[in-house]
């Protein structure tokens, strides 16, 4: 995918993805029978899958970007953002799996035999070492694609110089979040849309075939 344009697109799924996410999800003490009806709706998973489709789509919208400056200096910086979003995004989304389906196969199960010990099995689900690790090693690594994307952003040239840094505080703030009130989660999740259609408005604005012409040109 190398049209501006439809990198443009994918930035707008993204931010979407990433709005629906706490939008949809559901809200409890996540213990005992009331967290068991939490993990057990629908829109545990919905919430769940669309924040998961926001991280791979993060990882396309990079992947264009780099093509969109691949003819300027802020080229080998976008190329760090892509390699470290991708890994990031692969250790990310063992965890948020394990979030949609098997938190949500715990709560069924429980409400099913309405026994709220089975919901003791979610710790060791969630809070594992290895999951843990993972999860937090996986969004430091996108932060720091973040911070490279913001970086070629502003060196690329034909980019607004400052469209990468709202992301940049959503990516920022994708951890502490995790702690916060729902109301705060969901103002994440709309400083993350905002973020993202920042850099939609960008791409779609972008002379970056009349630059690649340009320098095409000048080297004939």
């Amino acid at each position: 995918m190398t049209s501006a344009k439809a990198g443009s697109a994918l930035w707008i799924f993204t931010g979407v993805m990433f709005l629906v996410y706490p939008v949809f999800r559901p809200y409890s003490s996540e213990v005992g029978l009331e967290g068991a009806e939490a993990f057990g709706e629908t829109g545990w998973v919905i919430a769940h899958v669309c924040a998961m489709l926001g991280f791979i789509a993060i990882a396309l919208a990079l992947r264009n970007l780099e093509y969109v400056v691949g003819a300027t200096a802020a080229k080998s910086m976008a190329r760090t953002a892509v390699v470290l979003t991708w890994i990031g995004v692969g250790l990310t989304l063992a965890y948020y799996g394990a979030e949609a389906f098997a938190l949500n196969a715990v709560g069924t199960q429980a409400l099913s035999d309405s026994d709220p010990k089975i919901m003791d099995l979610t710790d060791p689900i969630r809070n594992g070492a290895m999951q843990i690790s993972m999860f937090v090693v996986g969004l430091l690594l996108i932060l720091v694609g973040g911070i490279c994307t913001a970086i070629a952003v502003r060196r690329s040239g034909v980019l607004p110089s400052w469209s990468g840094l709202p992301l940049l505080v959503g990516l920022a703030s994708f951890l502490p979040q995790f702690f916060a009130s729902p109301a705060l989660r969901i103002a994440h999740g709309t400083l993350m849309f905002g973020g993202c259609l920042v850099l939609a408005w960008a791409l779609w604005n972008t002379q970056v075939d009349r630059v690649r012409t340009d320098l095409t040109t000048s080297v004939s």
